[in-house]
């Protein structure tokens, strides 16, 4: 392979790397997509009254109104048990007040006391992406409603 066949054949490669990360980029949701999704939720769980099981389930089941690629609503009771979870259903239940990201960052707790205090907010931890399958650092929108806190977060 002579000089320029390398040269055009490295090109191409770089550009087709390229291509693939931004596509891949843009398959991620924004910050925008998130508090959209928050704000939706909010008005959702208002709107349901006293039962919210059957929203609560659609959550839970990855209704695409609360999954959408790597963005998906998270519904949390004060006490930090998981009461909707648009990504691991088997987390609905569980008490995650003690739960820690992988740099020992109490984020559930932490998330549950800006819920009391601000109300609405941004919080940063570590999580494992679903479509990656990584640990991922993570930008997590919530607000807090009634005695819930509806979330919904965007990988970095």
């Amino acid at each position: 392979m002579n000089y320029f066949s390398r040269t055009c054949a490295l090109t191409l490669c770089i550009a087709s790397a390229s291509l693939g990360m931004n596509a891949f980029a843009a398959d991620k949701a924004t910050a925008a997509e998130a508090t959209a999704m928050v704000k939706k939720g909010v008005t959702a769980i208002k709107a349901a009254g006293k039962d919210k099981s059957k929203l609560l389930a659609e959550v839970t089941a990855k209704d695409p109104k609360w999954a959408d690629r790597d963005l998906y609503m998270v519904v949390y009771g004060m006490d930090g048990v998981v009461q909707a979870h648009g990504a691991n259903a088997k987390l609905v239940g569980a008490a995650m007040i003690d739960m820690l990201d992988i740099d020992g960052k109490p984020y559930i707790k932490e998330r549950i006391e800006l819920a009391k205090s601000k109300g609405t907010f941004w919080q940063d931890y570590k999580f494992t992406n679903p479509t990656t399958k990584k640990i991922e650092p993570k930008s997590m929108y919530c607000e807090k409603v009634e005695e819930l806190v509806a979330c919904a977060g965007i990988y970095k």
